[in-house]
């Protein structure tokens, strides 16, 4: 096969292709012109940490966006993401948000799934060797990873675009381009382009060279790939800009190097900072203590309680870098957080406004009713709960269907469900108050369960023994 061709297009040449200032809508242009004030807004609000690269640039970052091509035409941006699982996490979240600000203002912005990169394996930010996932597991997760990266950016135009016209939001695979390549002549037109000096410098190599393990010949390769998944964009979409978490840094630099030496163009790099646990681990699925984006790995329940516990000295940084909340707005919240810390306005915003992104009105909704029932012993809530719901919201509850006979007891049911051992024991746990049906504590074993109470408006009953332990029974034949 032939080797990839190493075409150089100019900046005078893409923009050629792309039509003339006259033809775009006035919002777009308006949005453009705001653009130099994206990079300070976020850079103070802590989403961007640090451009690639500062200076010595013909077009310096801020003025790509302000005069020049910039100010005439939507940049395009990129970040990927390697399926090395098949959900994103919470620690994927703030560069889809980087992406979701440049789109905002009218730039076009590519999410790229790294359906070839993830079965080499990034060694940024490691100390030892991922995994290693065959191809097919690698071709799985990189579907999930696309359909959930374009679900986001539908709930993010659905409820957040208010009618406003936006850039576009695309999802790439880079096996789209690496299936093509032969090995051999892939290797002699790009390897040549890289210095073995200055692959060995990044941080991320020598820190794994350091190592008992030290580092595969793959791992070692991956940011050569980087380099050209970013060298691809660039000549395919006119994509000038990386964005990465910070631990990406070097492989930017490096895309940013093979690029210049082969077109003499600049291209740039923003990162933005690694969410860390309260022990300072990266979350991730690497660290075992991921926050999936996937309703089927975490309810939205549990994405909104992750963030309504959220500390105070936490959650006016987080409610800056996870929301699209004005400054002013957030200022005002948490003043009102001085005054009525007891309400936690601050998290609860923050938990409402990243659910709603991430799994749309509804189930914010649903984390809503399973936060009113499991922590306010709402019935209201539990009577509108679907059995997904239930499920999710008591994760290790046993979950029965059982027929309704006339004179059903609440002794019965305890039997029925194995809620409670045979014999005199079983009888004393609910004489004794340690059984409660729908959040309702039940003490006469031989009580006939009520439709209304015992037995709620959905067919459902929660019934709870003890502290912890759940079960949920599903009345057939009502």
């Amino acid at each position: 096969m032939a080797a990839p061709m190493l075409r150089c297009i100019s900046r005078s040449q893409w923009l050629g292709t792309q039509g003339l200032l006259g033809i775009l809508p006035l919002v777009l242009r308006e949005a453009h012109s705001a653009a130099q004030g994206l990079l300070a807004v976020q850079k103070a609000r802590g989403l961007f940490k640090e451009f690639f690269p500062e200076r010595g640039t013909k077009t310096e970052l801020p003025e790509l966006f302000d005069r020049g091509t910039g100010g005439k035409f939507p940049q395009t941006i990129y970040c990927g993401f390697d399926p090395t699982a098949d959900s994103l996490h919470v620690g994927h979240l703030l560069a889809l948000l980087g992406l979701f600000h440049f789109q905002r203002v009218g730039h076009n912005v590519i999410a790229l799934v790294g359906g070839a990169t993830a079965r080499l394996g990034d060694p940024s930010g490691r100390t030892k060797e991922r995994e290693a996932l065959d191809a097919e597991r690698v071709q799985s997760n990189a579907r999930a990873l696309s359909q959930g990266l374009k679900a986001l950016a539908a709930n993010h135009q659905q409820l957040f675009a208010n009618g406003r016209t936006w850039g576009s939001f695309t999802v790439l695979d880079n096996s789209a381009w690496y299936q093509k390549q032969d090995l051999v002549d892939f290797l002699a037109a790009v390897g040549g382009q890289f210095r073995m000096g200055t692959l060995l410098s990044r941080l991320s190599v020598q820190t794994r060279l350091k190592t008992p393990e030290g580092m595969s010949l793959a791992e070692f390769l991956y940011q050569v790939l980087q380099a050209y998944d970013f060298y691809y964009l660039f000549q395919h979409y006119g994509c000038r800009v990386q964005l990465g978490g910070s631990d990406q840094l070097g492989n930017i630099m490096s895309g940013y190097e093979f690029i210049h030496k082969l077109t003499g163009e600049d291209v740039f790099g923003i990162s933005v900072p690694l969410i860390t646990s309260t022990t300072g681990a990266k979350l991730g699925k690497s660290a075992g203590n991921a926050v999936w984006l996937n309703r089927d790995k975490t309810s939205p329940f549990e994405l909104y309680q992750f963030f309504l516990r959220q500390k105070d000295d936490l959650v006016e940084r987080y409610l800056k870098l996870f929301t699209f909340l004005p400054l002013p707005e957030i200022d005002h919240i948490m003043q009102l957080h001085v005054t009525e810390p007891e309400k936690r306005g601050p998290q609860k915003r923050l938990a409402a406004e990243v659910t709603k992104l991430v799994h749309g009105q509804e189930g914010l909704a649903s984390a809503k009713r399973c936060t009113q029932a499991l922590y306010h012993s709402s019935i209201d809530a539990l009577e509108v709960m679907s059995d997904q719901e239930l499920k999710e919201l008591f994760k290790e509850a046993s979950f029965s269907e059982l027929v309704l006979d006339p004179g059903t007891s609440v002794l019965d049911t305890c039997r029925k469900a194995n809620a409670i051992p045979d014999g005199p024991r079983g009888y004393r746990m609910i004489t004794e108050g340690g059984v409660s049906i729908n959040h309702r504590q039940v003490t006469n074993p031989e009580s006939v369960l009520v439709v209304g109470q015992h037995i709620l408006k959905n067919g459902l009953s929660l019934l709870k023994i003890g502290k912890r332990n759940f079960y949920i029974i599903k009345w057939l034949q009502l």
